[in-house]
This record gives C-alpha cells, sequence and structure tokens, in this order.
C-alpha cells in the first residue's frame, strides 16, 4: 500500500456535510431541533423514554452519577481495562473507582469478579461494553438489584451491540453513548444519555444547561448546572450517519470477517463473540501473544503504512490512579494488565477498502 491507512476514519459523506451546512447558514447553532431529532431517534431505537443529548461521552457519565446522589466516601465498581473516561467520572463526583478484571476473552468486565469488589460503601456499578461486544449486562443487573445498586451502562463504544437481542444501553438506570470520530457514528464530540426514569431525566436535563428548569417558559436556575449541550451542527452531522448505521454496521462485520479469515499468525488472538451478543466493531482488537511485542509490531505496521494502537488503558496502571491508589494492576488484574499491554486495535471503520483489510492481516502474518 502506498497510502497510509489510519485506525479509523469517520463515515461522512456530502449529505452529512450539506446538513451542518445548513444548520451554520441559519444562525441557529446551539442545542435545537436537530438535537431534540437525535434524540428522538435514539430514544425509538432503544426503546426507552428518555434519550438526552451531551456535550461529550464523558459528561454523560458524570451527569449519571450526578442525578443518582452519588458523591464523596461512596464507590462505583468499574471494569480495571476500559477508556480512563470511565473512571475518571467516578473521580470527578468524589467517589472512589473500585477495579474489577476482565474476561480476557471478550475483554468486558468479569462478572465473576463482581460480588467480591462490594461493600456497604458500593452504590454503582458501570459495566462497559467494551470495543462494541456487549458486556454480560444480564447477570450483571441480577449483582446489581441483588444488591440495590444502580447500573450506568458505558456503552460509549456500542451504539448497535445487543444481548439477547435487546440494545445495550437499555438495560440499567442509564445508558451513556459516545459520538466521538472513532465511534460507528459521529457527531465530533458529542454523547447520548438514555434513561427510563422521569424524575432522572429533568435533572439531566436542567443540569446540562447551567440549571435552568426545562418546564418553564421562563428563564428559571433551579440548580447550579454546566454547560454540557450540543451544538444543533453536531447534531446535524450525526442524524443522517444514525439512518445508515445498519449499513455502517454490516460493513464492518464483513470487514472483520475478512480479518478472521486472513489473519493466521499463530500468536495473534482473535476477537471472541458468544452466541448471546452481536459486535459492532468499534475496534478491532487482537491480543499478542510471545514473541510478538505490541511496540515492535505497531512500529512494524507503520513502517507498512498501517495504523494501529493499544486500545485502551489498564486504569489502576496509570500514573493518576498508580499515585492514589498505589496497586500492582499487573498482580490484582492481569487480565486488565495483559489487555493493556499486549492488546492492539487495527484498523476497522465501515469505508475501509476490503483491499486493504487483505493487506493488513498480510503484513501481520508475517511478522
Amino acid at each position: 500500500m502506498t497510502h497510509f491507512i489510519p485506525l479509523v476514519k469517520p463515515g461522512i459523506d456530502e449529505n452529512d456535510i450539506h446538513n451542518v451546512a445548513e444548520v451554520l447558514r441559519s444562525g441557529m447553532l446551539v442545542q435545537g431541533k436537530n438535537a431534540g431529532a437525535l434524540e428522538e431517534k435514539f430514544r425509538e431505537y432503544h426503546r426507552v423514554k428518555h434519550a438526552i443529548a451531551l456535550s461529550n461521552g464523558t459528561a454523560t457519565l458524570h451527569l449519571a452519577l450526578l442525578v443518582s446522589g452519588i458523591g464523596p466516601g461512596d464507590e462505583v465498581i468499574v471494569p480495571a481495562f476500559s477508556y480512563v473516561a470511565t473512571a475518571n467520572a467516578v473521580e470527578l463526583v468524589g467517589a472512589i473507582p473500585v477495579f474489577a478484571d476482565i474476561d480476557l476473552k471478550t475483554f468486558n468486565i468479569d462478572v465473576s469478579k463482581i460480588e467480591d469488589k462490594i461493600t456497604t460503601r458500593t452504590k454503582a456499578i458501570i459495566p462497559v461494553h467494551e470495543f462494541g461486544l456487549a458486556c454480560h449486562i444480564i447477570p450483571i443487573k441480577k449483582i446489581a438489584e441483588k444488591h440495590k445498586l444502580i447500573i450506568i451502562e458505558d456503552a460509549a463504544c456500542a451504539l448497535g451491540a445487543t444481548y439477547t437481542g435487546k440494545p445495550v444501553g437499555s438495560f440499567g438506570e442509564f445508558g451513556s453513548f459516545s459520538l466521538h470520530p472513532r465511534k460507528s457514528i459521529t457527531s465530533g464530540e458529542g454523547g447520548m444519555l438514555l434513561t427510563n426514569d422521569e424524575v432522572f431525566a429533568k435533572k439531566i436535563k436542567t443540569l446540562r444547561n447551567h440549571g435552568i428548569d426545562p418546564d418553564k417558559p421562563e428563564m428559571d436556575f433551579i440548580e447550579a448546572g454546566f454547560n454540557y449541550r450540543m451544538t444543533d451542527f453536531q447534531a446535524a452531522l450525526a442524524l443522517g450517519q444514525f439512518e445508515r448505521l445498519k449499513n455502517i454496521l454490516d460493513s464492518k462485520n464483513k470487514l472483520a470477517g475478512i480479518y478472521f479469515n486472513e489473519i493466521r499468525n499463530p500468536h495473534i488472538i482473535l476477537p471472541f463473540i458468544p452466541d448471546e451478543c452481536n459486535h459492532t466493531w468499534q475496534s478491532f482488537h487482537i491480543l499478542l501473544e510471545k514473541p510478538l511485542m505490541q511496540k515492535e509490531v505497531i512500529e512494524k505496521l507503520k513502517k507498512n503504512n498501517i495504523g494501529s494502537n493499544y486500545g485502551a488503558q489498564c486504569i489502576p496502571a496509570q500514573t493518576f490512579y498508580f499515585n492514589k491508589y498505589k496497586i500492582d494492576s499487573a498482580k490484582e488484574y492481569p487480565n486488565a494488565f495483559k489487555a493493556w499491554t499486549q492488546g492492539l486495535a487495527i484498523p476497522m471503520y465501515d469505508k475501509l477498502p476490503a483491499e486493504a483489510v487483505y493487506y493488513i492481516s498480510k503484513i501481520l502474518n508475517s511478522i
């Protein structure tokens, strides 16, 4: 390949650009009709009562924790392997993230590790649907109900993923989605928070807009809120992509099928998909076994014009969390540590040419 193959490339087409340009020409740039239309699309798709557009996927987690009343001294169980925002949101409300190891086959939280982490201070769990694969959310929900815990599903990567046929993000008290450029559809930055609870929904709508009561015609500040609104041109960018979501996911599934057929390096472990789940392939994440080393493989791929990177972090091993909690992650969370240090995300996006996937597979086989 003479041109560089990026890790990801948003599938924005001319119609998406036209939709954004229309909003820019209108002069009505802040949260408006397009944001409302995108909310309705998410609400209908996930069969929930409320979908609330926010500025990004971290804001969704932050507000879900806040409106749940979670704060200083409370504990929230999170997977030890995820994007760091999952735990950062817990820190932002003054609560303590309690880490649980993952299942190395799925890269999702290991359900068998959860109950040992529950104490009298545990108030919630944030299961992550990592890389677009649903975690075992029904068993997690049973544990949460038994211990009276709130579930905030971190479905940032998993728009379109299902568990036993039901969309992720609709199982817990909250479903959190990101619209970052690495996701299946993007608004540049943006997020969507789902809930079936009327009280939670009103408080989220209030807090996202400086604390203004959303039910009053006049401006009445009833909370000390944030500016967590989604702009209308961001929503316009995502709307057309949402209409194409099935085609986007179908394309990525076909490309994943090529990877499965073509990657034959005995030192590479390919993704695993449980029978009750589908995969939406936010990332095609492989695991490297010795003698393959992560940094060397990344460099080899780069020299062959292929983008790659580690997929997520072992959060307690990151500088802030290590300095604060002093956890030996390699010992306490061996699967999360291995996924971080030996995992690799390789190119995956809906407009990735099939010939590029064959080429990437060939290079990986040669290492």
